[in-house]
């Protein structure tokens, strides 16, 4: 159950430091739903287009999770191997964000195709969101789906990805439904704090590479180990804590500068 909310809050960090594609959304979904951006849309048209982009978000999510979970089943044998690799690397893009660094920004944007069919179009932008964000959320994603890769078993990959793409989807469904001022005090928010949620939700990804170090690796070396369920939730309860100290810091920091 744990790593199932550590995919759901990985892919809120993925969604909510999205500057590349989520102050666009809004617009978008007005196009879709044949309104202007500057005028009141209908609710279910929205919270229509909204479920569509999602179910395209999931589509895709358990598509890489079942390529992925087929792909470390050949790997079995020399997955506790490949774990340590797989935790230093998410550390490594935790760190790299953390220090404001994102090695996929020159990463050219891809683009959605646009159909004639707008429920259609809808669900495509779906397919396509996550791909399209890897220029500003490229560290997160990879970090995300390295973790998935070793979970060990399909069942277990596919709820793992599923996870992550429902934290990374729902605001989708959830921003066309909130009203147009609202809208845009929400996207313009996260556009100025951009920096910190980025540079906190690069902690995270410290604090999720060194979790699987003390869940994974560690057991593996010392016998007499143990990291109770209590432990855990000390751990992330002072790692989300400090994240979320460090956004603030960084916030107030730029505010003030």
């Amino acid at each position: 159950m744990s790593e199932l909310w550590l995919a759901f809050t990985l892919g809120n960090a993925a969604i909510f430091t999205n500057a590349c594609l989520l102050p666009l959304y809004p617009g978008l979904i007005a196009f879709l739903a044949g309104t202007s951006p500057d005028k009141p849309q209908s609710t279910l048209n929205a919270a229509f287009l909204g479920a569509l982009v999602l179910a395209g978000v999931l589509s895709m999510m358990i598509l890489i999770g079942l390529l992925l979970a087929l792909l470390s089943a050949g790997f079995g044998d020399i997955l506790p191997v490949l774990l340590p690799v797989i935790y230093i690397a998410v550390i490594v893009l935790g760190g790299l964000m953390l220090a404001g660094r994102n090695p996929f920004a020159r990463l050219q944007t891809a683009q959605a195709p646009m159909l004639r069919n707008r429920p259609l179009t809808a669900y495509v932008y779906g397919l396509f969101f996550g791909p399209m964000t890897l220029p500003c959320t490229g560290p997160i994603i990879l970090s995300a789906f390295t973790v998935g890769a070793g979970a060990g078993d399909i069942v277990g990959g596919l709820l793992y990805f599923l996870a992550f793409g429902l934290g990374f989807g729902w605001p989708l469904v959830a921003l066309p439904l909130i009203a147009l001022p609202a809208q845009r005090r929400i996207v313009s928010w996260l556009g100025r704090h951009h920096d910190a949620l980025t540079r906190a939700s690069g902690l995270l990804l410290v604090a999720v590479g060194l979790f699987g170090f003390l869940t994974e690796i560690v057991p593996q070396i010392a016998a007499n180990y143990e990291f109770s369920l209590v432990a855990q939730l000390i751990y992330w309860a002072s790692a989300l804590g400090l994240a979320g100290l460090l956004a603030v810091w960084l916030s107030r920091r730029t505010a003030s500068a």
